[in-house]
């Protein structure tokens, strides 16, 4: 979605927002641009352009939700929902990454 925005949306703003709580995990990419055509929001698609109509299938992989929101001249936001269980590793899974930089009591 990011890459999408900076390609083709012509836009003066790219917002990103990422929140992650008990329930779930939620990352929004916003953008001030020039829309997307309803004819691909529809899932007709641009020829050779697979990208917007890929994310909501991948989102569904992870345990996600993908939704779309966008108006020809007033921008695109992306937003993806993913259930804590799905998101985030339980405690006896933790990344290295997470491990190292644990404080040790």
């Amino acid at each position: 979605s990011l890459r999408n925005a900076f390609r083709h949306a012509q836009a003066r703003k790219i917002e990103v927002e990422i929140r992650y709580d008990a329930e779930q995990f939620r990352l929004r990419v916003r953008d001030d641009g020039k829309g997307i055509d309803p004819a691909i929001l529809s899932g007709q698609g641009a020829q050779g352009h697979f990208g917007l109509r890929g994310m909501p299938e991948r989102a569904t992989l992870i345990g996600g939700r993908l939704e779309v929101w966008s108006e020809v001249g007033a921008g695109t936001e992306v937003e993806l929902r993913v259930p804590a269980s799905r998101a985030y590793a339980s405690s006896q899974k933790r990344s290295w990454l997470s491990r190292k930089f644990t404080a040790k009591a």
